[in-house]
């Protein structure tokens, strides 16, 4: 599994960066597009998306890898 990739704001705008990293992989306008980039490096890497709220707090977390639990077939 890959390193989690973070969605984090900039003074520039927005910044996919993976966990752990000590610089940014993208700098991007919107929020929307570096959701968009950073989703694409976790399908790669089978990781997670972590997108955080302009004051850093975590907003929502979107899994593209081997999720440990997976979500009950409905029926």
């Amino acid at each position: 599994m890959g390193k989690n990739q973070h969605v984090v704001k900039r003074p520039e705008g927005w910044a996919v960066r993976g966990e752990n990293n000590s610089r940014d992989t993208s700098l991007h306008r919107t929020q929307e597009d570096a959701r968009k980039a950073a989703r694409e490096i976790a399908i790669n890497q089978k990781s997670e998306v972590v997108i955080h709220r302009p004051n850093g707090q975590i907003r929502d977390k979107d899994s593209y890898g081997n999720d440990p639990c997976p979500p009950r077939d409905k029926k």
